[in-house]
């Protein structure tokens, strides 16, 4: 069968994970705007509460790939919104830290989980050995994918 060819097993991987992105990006809009806010803002929000606590906002811009005139102005919207607040650190006044407002990432986190709640299920059927690999590759394709948001931004095609 030619569709178990490594080569047709490629092709076939190329096809699926375009429909997967394309999906992700559908469903991150529609999230988006159930939340009533920008899709980059979305993810940025998702992004800072993975955080171990509050980030600059140049930590933003490195999170997300944004200039940090960008990534001000995003850090903005998400004020006016109520999800994040601007804080003085304590151990240097002088800079600014970004800090999601804990009601409001509870919220959030509780809309993620309901929406994304199926998503482990995904996985009942796989063995530890299954799970760590698609783990691995989870971690890889991140990479990869921030790896070539930076080539584009830097003007390679």
């Amino acid at each position: 069968m030619p569709g178990n060819t490594r080569s047709g097993l490629l092709a076939e991987l190329a096809v699926v994970s375009r429909r997967h992105m394309a999906s992700y990006a559908l469903f991150n809009q529609a999230l988006a705007d159930h939340l009533g806010l920008h899709p980059t803002d979305l993810q940025c929000l998702n992004l800072l509460t993975l955080e171990d606590g509050p980030v600059t906002t140049g930590r933003i811009a490195e999170l997300t790939g944004l200039t940090t005139g960008s990534a001000t102005r995003l850090v903005d919207r998400l004020e006016r919104a109520g999800y994040v607040v601007r804080e003085r650190d304590a151990g240097d006044r002088r800079r600014v830290l970004v800090a999601t407002v804990p009601e409001r990432a509870a919220e959030f986190g509780r809309v993620w989980s309901r929406l994304g709640g199926g998503w482990i299920a995904l996985f009942d059927d796989l063995d530890d050995s299954e799970l760590a690999l698609f783990i691995d590759h989870m971690r890889r394709a991140t990479d990869f994918g921030a790896e070539q948001a930076a080539r584009l931004r830097a003007g390679e095609g």
